[in-house]
């Protein structure tokens, strides 16, 4: 059996990554044809990292933000030998925030940058693919539960949204921009495989980075 495939999610709060990795996952595992697959989401709030993280972002805490964000990459790194060793063994990887979500939103802060967020990330597994679900914080800002944790303001989100389009630009692997405006059903069906209007579907990259394994 061949090496897994890694696709991730990402997105600004409350672009529905958790309702489509939960259904690409699902879509994955009950097709007539199923693909083994692990779900995995970042930040993992099981661990004790994850729990100080879930604890900063719920509450009033005060944390130097150099220091919450090696917390955040922490966590990433305590599941690599993880992601490696379900990789290996040929099942595939759809994951809900990553490395790319730690730095757009740690660089969003005031004294913080692009290239120093990224240094702690440096060697960890890389995804074969991203899939961006773009909704314009105007528009992530009515849904349900906006607000709750400490960076759901709109102006912090449009910096985060910003963080996002300049780190396509600067880093690999290849990213796939959706438009996520629509219902979960209509964006469901284009990341499996919609290909109008430029977009490629999340089956459309299974096939093409298999065929590319080959």
């Amino acid at each position: 059996m061949g090496r897994g495939i890694f696709l991730l999610f990402e997105g600004a709060d409350r672009c529905g990554k958790t309702t489509q990795t939960k259904l690409l996952h699902q879509a994955l595992t009950s097709s007539s044809s199923p693909q083994p697959s692990a779900l995995l989401h970042f930040p993992d709030r099981t661990t004790s990292i994850g729990k100080s993280i879930h604890s900063y972002l719920t509450s009033a805490e005060s944390m130097d933000d150099h220091a919450i964000h090696l917390l955040f990459s922490a966590n990433r790194w305590e599941a690599a030998a993880k992601i490696e060793s379900i990789l290996a063994s040929g099942q595939h990887i759809i994951m809900d925030r990553y490395s790319f979500s730690g730095v757009a939103f740690s660089a969003a802060k005031s004294g913080m940058t692009l290239d120093w967020c990224w240094q702690p990330e440096i060697g960890l597994p890389k995804p074969d693919a991203v899939i961006f679900l773009d909704v314009p914080v105007t528009q992530a800002a009515t849904r349900a539960d906006f607000g709750q944790e400490r960076y759901e303001t709109s102006a912090f989100q449009e910096k985060v949204y910003q963080n996002f389009y300049d780190i396509m630009e600067r880093v690999t692997p290849k990213w796939h921009v959706v438009d996520a405006t629509g219902t979960i059903e209509q964006v469901h069906e284009k990341t499996r495989m919609d290909r109008d209007a430029g977009h490629v579907g999340i089956a459309v990259v299974l096939v093409a980075i298999s065929s590319s394994q080959e």
